[in-house]
């Protein structure tokens, strides 16, 4: 066999080694101008930030919000305000990490780490992308069937074909695609804008909701199996996902960068900065209109029926509305097919974001590489069973208890986003925090190390907290003592489990950095030398 045919197949291979720059078919692709205005430069570092921003308002945040809105008023503002301002430090701090070490973070923590608990990283990442796609799954499928009445079994099976969509999508350009996603953004956002403005909402009443007070996180009162605490742990959950600390770092390096020249890192830093911030204003804005949906669109305690079904048929109930203007305008069943035009964007916007996620951690974690549409009808194809069990398991049973399955599913894959969220936080604080990986310039200020850690620590302390309910929530609305007992063992082995991985992955970074520092150290009195 020859060197030419021996290279094909190698090509045609579906798994392949791979242990380059990230990204790579995209990585550095982007031209950006010099010497230009703040706002020409700026819309050429933006895009990166929408695909960033996209999955903090995927399917899985839509209903924790509404349903916080519609129980607890205003309360919960402050809970998706400070989400979003974590998620602006960790953003900054993962796009900072790709652009000055040209590593992405499951690069960067695997040149520290063995490959056993690089295996491990992997699979926890992976199992955390497959608890975002049933969601998008569930969206997906759910937006067919009430935009199309297409029966819902079919409608799962429908949303596979999307790995077409992206094929088509890495045939047109980078740019085009983050086009596409800012485009789909801003269909969410005229959606719910609409909405809201046609609600006529207290706004004094909302913007007091932005003051965090004991009752935020305080465990009762309990409304329809909802404590606040809860509500804000299922926001908090929903936000704030590890899968897009791994995209960020990656696609940040999109952009051409001279490396040799500090003060053009800089200045990709500054600006990559403003896109990911003003991206993630407008994902704030879409969450505070959901909770706003919740409080001022459905009169309280109205909406049995917490699902997307139910939030769709409320829309077109001209009883479960509290304004006269928005009970004319449902009338028509424009509210409703608003809204799942609206998750159906959602949907096809974390199609994307996802996929991408998964090439990174693969190709960072272990080192191999599988063609994008691959990729994406794997991990699509074991998705979708879960969906398909609960909507076959329930076909028997009435409407709502179909919809609460489906619904309690959506909510339950996501306890897999408290496991994976402290092994991509505690690792992209240590290594921004290192000087050996970047510099003394960009290593992170005093002040950024104090709100991280705080952030951090603050964030993994509630994700554990609240896992117990998680994981009784599995038993269903009303578990027994004994289910309680079980959940709480489970969860408490679970914590255990998470805190001694996780001092491992510490040890581990800050042995690799200890390592990294010394051979740096030794390169530079060698050729000093």
């Amino acid at each position: 066999m020859g060197k030419n045919e021996a290279g094909t197949q190698k090509k045609r291979r579906l798994v392949q080694y791979a242990n380059g720059r990230s990204l790579e078919e995209i990585n550095g692709t982007v031209e950006v101008p010099k010497g230009k205005g703040f706002w020409k430069t700026l819309l050429k570092y933006s895009g990166p930030g929408a695909l960033v921003a996209v999955g903090y308002m995927d399917p899985g945040n839509w209903s924790t919000s509404i349903t916080g809105g519609q129980n607890f008023s205003y309360l919960l503002m402050s809970v998706i305000l400070m989400s979003s301002l974590i998620a602006m430090l960790l953003q900054y701090m993962a796009a900072k990490l790709g652009i000055v070490s040209q590593m992405d973070l499951a690069q960067a923590t695997r040149a520290r780490t063995g490959k056993a608990l690089g295996i491990i990283l992997w699979l926890m990442t992976e199992l955390a992308i497959m608890a975002t796609d049933i969601a998008e799954v569930i969206g997906g499928a759910i937006a067919l069937y009430l935009l199309f009445k297409i029966p819902l079994v079919i409608a799962v099976f429908l949303t596979v074909l999307d790995v077409l969509i992206l094929l088509a999508l890495t045939k047109i350009g980078f740019r085009k695609i983050e086009a596409i996603v800012v485009c789909l953004i801003f269909v969410i956002l005229a959606v719910f804008i609409y909405q809201v403005a046609l609600s006529d909402p207290n706004w004094g009443a909302m913007i007091s909701g932005f003051v965090p007070s004991a009752d935020t996180f305080a465990s009762h009162p309990e409304v329809a199996g909802m404590t606040p605490i809860s509500g804000a742990l299922g926001i908090i959950g929903a936000t704030v996902m590890p899968h897009n600390l791994y995209l960020h770092s990656a696609i940040s390096q999109t952009r051409k960068v001279d490396h040799s020249d500090e003060e053009d890192v800089a200045r990709t830093v500054k600006f990559t900065t403003w896109d990911s911030n003003i991206q993630l204003s407008l994902a704030f804005v879409v969450n505070a209109l959901l909770l706003i949906m919740g409080v001022a669109v459905f009169k309280s305690g109205t909406v049995q029926d917490p699902s997307f079904f139910g939030l769709y048929e409320a829309l077109s109930d001209t009883s479960a509305l509290s304004n006269p203007l928005l009970i004319e305008v449902a009338k028509s069943g424009a509210l409703s097919v608003l809204f799942a035009v609206a998750l159906l964007a959602s949907g096809q916007n974390s199609t994307i974001t996802g996929t991408l996620t998964g090439q990174v951690i693969m190709e960072g974690f272990v080192h191999m590489k599988m063609p994008l549409w691959a990729r994406r009808l794997v991990t699509r194809l074991l998705s979708v069973v879960p969906v398909l069990i609960a909507v076959l398991s329930t076909s028997g049973q009435s409407e709502i208890q179909q919809h609460e399955s489906i619904n309690n599913l959506m909510n339950n894959s996501q306890v897999f986003l408290a496991f994976a969220l402290p092994f991509s936080m505690i690792p992209l604080l240590m290594l921004t925090n290192s000087k050996t990986e970047m510099g003394e310039r960009f290593k992170n200020s005093t002040w950024v190390k104090v709100v991280g850690w705080i952030a951090v620590l603050g964030l993994t302390f509630l994700n554990m907290k609240g896992l117990p309910d998680s994981i009784a929530s599995f038993f269903g609305n009303n578990p027994t003592s004994a289910q309680i007992t079980l959940a709480n063992s489970i969860a408490y082995t679970a914590i255990v489990v998470i805190i001694a991985l996780l001092i491992w992955t510490v040890v581990d970074i800050y042995r690799g950095d200890k390592r990294l520092a010394e051979e740096h150290e030794k390169a530079a009195n060698q050729k000093n030398n």
